[in-house]
């Protein structure tokens, strides 16, 4: 386990520069969440300055994994991400458990659900919601976002520049209304019951886990390591810059709502970003959000078709997922045939309503893997030392331990929350297991058929 196994040769255009690889890093986190979210938080916290707290500390969170994967890519600069880093520092199998899950549920899935919630907004933006119509329109957001990233990584990349920019610029928008015309966080009462630390740890903590969840995204960038043109300078900087800029920005989000809304009617809202600017701007205001939730779920579905596909080409060059998926398109260099299957899946589960079912089931496990990768710089290190790296994580050991603390954290509370969705998405996870054995007999036969 020592070096990386045998990969096919590949050849990624190395187009994307720090501007390209900040706007996927801040693409990837921005989504509806930060839209929606915080009212779960407002819910489980017994004070305004703790539901500010919970979102600094995800923060926090959030920066300390950027660290650990900024290292990680400095140190294996290659298309892949989170799977060539556990291929490397825990094996295969491991690895392969990973690209399993993120393909059969959690990436394809996700594609899914953000399809479906910028259709469904997209479509109330008409006045007559209609279910077919959303439908229909969240499985043409797929193919026209997969087709535009099959001409190569430089076309997927001005997507995501432009909505990126302009999800931005919605959210600037609504913080410095808010800023300006919202008055000061009013006094609230207690949503839940604290006594002393004991009861603010608990509040704290049960608050986190909506709160990570919004946080989480950054990570996609490391799939496309291969074809920034400066990987081990630029990756790093894009992946703090993006951690950091979103973390700015969502402190400052919930310090509006909570100026506009107080605790009790923030947690009280469905939708607090159109509350806000409704109270503050008037029909106009939640109109123009609307606008910003479509065009943020526009730009997350993006990143996400163009991103995880590099991982099921790294997968294939292993020689465990369809071989074909292994090839880059001649022309426009892009792994082809495994964007075409992850549209093709997404779709699936798309138009037969299971994406949400699933995702419930294994969304503990992105965070197993989560905490796994952090995991692995302590292998790299202590099998590679720290010399020769262009990026190292600062206060390792600390940071990276506090990483997958979190990590190991974020797993155990979700799991008590739904210990038998939890028990059924280990099973889905872990039905990789003769997969993985059924492909790899596979390639050895293939192989010594040559």
């Amino acid at each position: 386990m020592t070096a990386p196994p045998e990969r096919a040769r590949t050849a990624y255009a190395r187009r994307l520069t720090l501007f390209d690889a900040t706007m996927l890093v801040i693409g990837g986190i921005i989504g509806a969440g930060i839209f929606l979210n915080p009212a779960v938080v407002a819910q489980r916290v017994p004070t305004a300055g703790v539901a500010i707290l919970a979102w600094g500390l995800g923060g926090a969170v959030a920066l300390a994994g950027a660290f650990c994967f900024a290292e990680l890519a400095a140190r294996r600069p290659l298309a892949g991400g989170g799977y060539v880093y556990l291929r490397d520092g825990f094996g295969p199998l491991p690895a392969f458990l990973y690209g399993w899950t993120q393909l059969l549920v959690i990436n394809s899935g996700g594609i899914a659900a953000v399809a479906v919630t910028f259709a469904r907004y997209t479509v109330a933006l008409t006045g007559s919601p209609n279910e077919s119509a959303t439908t229909t329109l969240g499985i043409a957001a797929i193919v026209v976002l997969s087709v535009i990233n099959f001409f190569g990584v430089r076309p997927g990349a001005v997507v995501q520049n432009v909505f990126t920019v302009l999800k931005l610029a919605a959210l600037a928008g609504l913080i410095v209304v808010g800023m300006m015309f919202a008055s000061e966080i009013a006094p609230t009462v207690a949503v839940i019951p604290t006594s002393g630390s004991v009861g603010l740890v608990t509040a704290v903590g049960a608050a986190l886990i909506p709160v990570l969840f919004a946080y989480g995204g950054w990570q996609s960038t490391n799939f496309v390591a291969e074809e920034l043109k400066h990987t081990e300078r630029d990756l790093p900087r894009a992946l703090v810059i993006g951690v950091v800029t979103v973390v700015t920005v969502y402190v400052l989000a919930n310090i509006v709502y909570l100026r506009t809304l107080g605790l009790d009617g923030l947690a009280g809202s469905a939708a607090p970003a159109f509350d806000v600017m409704e109270r503050l701007v008037g029909p106009k205001g939640s109109t123009a959000i609307t606008l910003g939730v479509v065009v943020s779920t526009f730009g997350f579905l993006n990143l996400a078709i163009l991103a995880s596909p590099r991982m099921y080409q790294a997968m294939a060059a292993d020689g465990v997922f369809f071989g074909a998926a292994a090839q880059l398109h001649p022309r426009h260099r892009v792994p082809a045939v495994a964007l075409a299957i992850q549209a093709a899946w997404a779709i699936v589960l798309l138009s037969s309503k299971t994406y949400g079912q699933l995702l419930d089931y294994v969304v503990f496990g992105d965070w197993i893997f989560f905490g796994l990768v952090g995991a692995t710089l302590f292998v790299y290190r202590h099998r590679e030392g720290r010399d020769g790296v262009r990026f190292r994580t600062p206060g390792y050991p600390a940071v990276p331990a506090f990483f997958v603390a979190a990590a190991a954290f974020t797993v155990v509370s979700t799991v008590a929350g739904g210990v038998r969705d939890a028990a059924l998405g280990a099973g889905l996870i872990l039905a990789g297991i003769p997969v993985y054995f059924l492909w790899r007999r596979r390639h050895r036969s293939a192989r010594n058929g040559a």
